[in-house]
């Protein structure tokens, strides 16, 4: 075959071969890939890879992946569950776009840092106070790789519309208090008689309300209808650094149950 000719071929059947758009991908970056790996390839936290200067190819394959299932994730809270929820909303061509992109960057320095979006790190969750009083405990889960345990409340809200069957509306609110399991000699945790860990030290809460309104700053490949996310530290104070990027894209595959894990222990609750 004429060399020329060959080369011809290939590049007419290559998948990374049609030209990607790069102010296409960075569009599409600005807008949803920047809320964790930043708007320059440079991510917002340590535990999030930087994407500048990475090859295209690989991006790219690396999101198709992610897209139909190859990349499984352990868990639905991994960071491979995340990806996934933004890689199915991608077409090839945004797929090619966003690769394109971030390879154009340079590459970032070990130290950088990329800020969060305002739009995505601010959230209108605010603390629950008093919420043992108002709030109905219907849930509880074991979390063996941490060796914690969750309890799981629910406003009257909330409540109510999963006990009728219906989504969950503004004016929900689902709060989560995290605690580090009671442990024997053998520093397992201590099953209760229940079937849950016996919950020792309390570590944090995190809590998902939603509120008239809230979602209309979170780009669509994000937003979960109204839905806002937070973490609390014991003092009741939003704990620093917390992406709502990650929860927003976490729960974005469970529309069809109000983005919540929970719902249907929620629709039992007593």
């Amino acid at each position: 075959m004429n060399k020329v000719l060959g080369l011809s071929v290939i590049l007419a059947i290559s998948p990374l071969a049609n030209a990607a758009d790069i102010g296409a991908g960075k569009a599409k970056v600005e807008t949803v890939c920047a809320a964790c790996h930043g708007a320059n390839g440079v991510s917002v936290s340590d535990t999030i890879p930087n994407l500048a200067a990475q090859r295209a190819g690989y991006l790219e394959t690396q999101l198709k992946a992610f897209k139909d299932g190859v990349r499984k994730a352990p868990s639905m809270t991994s960071p491979i569950a995340t990806m996934a929820a933004i890689a199915t909303q991608l077409s090839a061509a945004d797929m090619a776009d966003v690769a394109a992109y971030f390879a154009s960057l340079p590459g970032a320095s070990g130290a950088a840092k990329s800020a969060q979006l305002p739009n995505v790190a601010k959230t209108s969750v605010t603390f629950p106070e008093g919420y043992k009083d108002t709030f109905t405990m219907y849930h509880a889960i074991n979390f063996p790789a941490t060796k914690q345990v969750r309890h799981y409340y629910a406003n009257k809200v909330a409540v109510q519309a999963a006990k009728e069957g219906k989504p969950l509306p503004d004016g929900s609110y689902l709060l989560a208090e995290v605690y580090a399991a009671k442990l024997d000699s053998d520093s397992k945790p201590v099953m209760g008689a229940d079937g849950f860990f016996v919950a020792d030290k309390p570590l944090l809460y995190t809590a998902m309300a939603r509120g008239a309104g809230w979602g209309n700053d979170i780009p669509a490949m994000l937003r979960n209808e109204n839905w806002n996310y937070a973490i609390f530290a014991l003092d009741k104070t939003h704990r620093p650094g917390v992406n709502q990027a990650e929860c927003l894209a976490c729960h974005k595959p469970l529309d069809n149950v109000s983005y919540t894990f929970t719902l249907k222990q929620l629709s039992q609750a007593r």
